[in-house]
């Protein structure tokens, strides 16, 4: 149902990190309210940056222009029995407020605020303007910023697809032609996906450049019956190209997916391929690896153990030991912990399991919130 009846309401939170429990509560305040200011109000001493939960949230409501989504700093601790304090808190807003009129455009006062918090009422009543709550008893989204902090693959399925590619654990497996990361990857995926639960939604992303070199060399015979590889000319946008979709299908992947998202290579193996093919490197596709999400661990499939096998789409054995030399060298520049996998297709899966569970075992440990520290 979309009524509207309000002109501006206003949704408040640390959204540490964003939910559905969010979402819905800033989607029933979009269809009832000719504008929505959401504020993220942060902390320096919070683990996600504020500014990444706001861009989460304006990615979750891409569809809904008349909701302005802003990151304000909120250091004033909690304490709903003290005027001084709820005054600090209600300043953040109001500079919330007033940043997101310079962004966007002025807004008429603030009519409706809408919260499932105990604290709305006294929240409403400091802009003048009606308590909408909703889901006060959470028996609509059972989960809270609190749960998802204490487990977050237990809570992976209460988050928007915007914050789930935001904090999957990315693990890319890189290395030269012909050293089995394409088996590599599957099996990893296959193994955590075994686990069951939220885990059976573990995938792998294929190596678009695979593709887009298929592709390639069935132009070439197009034009010229029985064309090779070596036949096809590479410009340096087709890297740029690569390393784009490579990115993109990697966000779709994290989207859907588990907490864990396997990689068959990345935009950082794409500029050394760029290297091998041009004799040069590439600002552009560097550009793009740098504005990859993190990877949580890096897996260099080693040379060594494994026979070269030509499928009509690879150099040739002469060039795998350069290629897996650069990636030693490019692995050890970045600060990404990576390591090499050595052996059988078996011990190397294993290998790669047990740096899957040494991530999960690091990963998502979210500081306490400011409340939390001050209480």
């Amino acid at each position: 149902m979309s009524r509207v009846l309000y002109e501006h309401g206003l949704v408040i939170g640390k959204f540490y990190p964003p939910h559905l429990g969010h979402e819905y509560l800033i989607r029933s305040a979009a269809a009832h309210c000719r504008w929505v200011t959401v504020a993220v109000l942060g902390s320096v001493v919070e683990s996600i940056p504020m500014r990444r939960r706001a861009a989460w949230l304006r990615e979750t409501f891409a569809d809904a222009p008349h909701v302005r989504i802003v990151a304000e700093p909120d250091e004033a601790p909690i304490n709903y029995g003290c005027p001084l304090i709820w005054a600090a808190h209600v300043n953040a807003m109001r500079e919330a407020i007033a940043c997101a009129d310079r962004a966007f455009g002025t807004a008429p006062p603030v009519d409706a605020v809408f919260t499932s918090e105990s604290y709305g009422e006294e929240l409403a009543r400091h802009f003048a303007a009606a308590h909408v709550c909703l889901d006060a008893s959470r028996h609509l989204y059972p989960v809270s910023g609190t749960a998802v902090r204490a487990s977050l693959p237990a809570a992976w399925t209460w988050l928007p697809s915007a914050v789930r590619a935001g904090l999957a654990l990315r693990i890319a497996v890189v290395g030269a032609e012909s050293t089995g990361k394409t088996t590599l990857s599957r099996d990893l995926a296959a193994a955590v996906r075994a686990r069951g639960g939220i885990w059976e939604r573990t995938d792998w992303v294929a190596e678009y450049g695979r593709e887009y070199s298929a592709n390639l060399l069935a132009l070439a015979r197009a034009r010229q019956p029985g064309a090779r590889l070596e036949d096809v000319v590479w410009e340096s946008g087709d890297f740029a190209h690569i390393a784009a979709e490579q990115c993109q299908r990697e966000t779709a992947a994290a989207r859907c997916g588990s907490p864990v998202l396997v990689c068959d290579t990345d935009a950082m193996a794409t500029c050394l391929w760029h290297e091998r093919y041009m004799g040069r490197a590439s600002d552009r596709v560097a550009e793009i690896a740098a504005a990859m999400p993190p990877r949580a661990f890096y897996l260099l499939a080693s040379d060594e153990e494994v026979p070269f096998s030509d499928d009509g789409l690879r150099d040739g054995e002469h060039v795998r030991q350069w290629m897996s030399a650069r990636f030693r060298e490019q692995l050890a520049t970045q600060s990404v912990p990576w390591i090499t996998l050595r052996g059988a297709r078996q011990a190397r899966l294993e290998q790669a399991i047990a740096v899957v569970d040494r991530a999960i075992a690091d990963a998502w440990r979210f500081a306490p919130p400011l409340e939390q520290r001050t209480a």
